[in-house]
């Protein structure tokens, strides 16, 4: 599986136009390949369902945050650690071999990306967006 990249530029102003359309769907359709693939036992929904439900968590605490106050900024230092953790959680997961490697290299390559609130917003409307397409393509269970 390639990277998912969120900016189109290295500037980092300007988001890939097909983000949220044909990469999520790519992105969909190669998890359920992986589900198949392992016997329908990775990547099932409700498991990616957790690490979701997660991003969007740390992306709500974040949308609160006033950055232009010391306190703000503090408390976004202090969440970051947490959004680096999906990578831990996702390597323990694989190891009980609840998701596959691409849904751990996803991750991990997305949770690299984030070194600002904006990177968290566009992980997690990216994440939105993937878990449409996984619904339609993916297992139903």
């Amino acid at each position: 599986m390639e990277p998912i990249v969120f900016w189109k530029d290295e500037s980092k102003t300007a988001i890939d136009p097909t983000l949220y359309s044909a990469k999520a769907e790519a992105m969909a359709k190669e998890m359920k390949a992986d589900h198949d693939a392992s016997r329908r036992k990775a990547n099932r929904r409700t498991q990616i369902r957790k690490f979701y439900d997660e991003v969007v968590r740390l992306e709500s605490e974040t949308r609160r945050l006033d950055l232009e106050s010391e306190a703000g900024r503090a408390r976004w230092d202090d969440l970051l650690p947490l959004v680096h953790m999906l990578t831990a959680k996702a390597a323990y997961a694989k190891g009980r071999e609840l998701v596959s490697d691409g849904f751990m290299n996803f991750i991990k390559s997305a949770v690299e990306q984030i070194e600002k609130p904006k990177d968290l917003r566009i992980f997690a409307n990216f994440f939105e967006a993937f878990m449409g397409f996984y619904r339609l393509h993916g297992p139903s269970n």
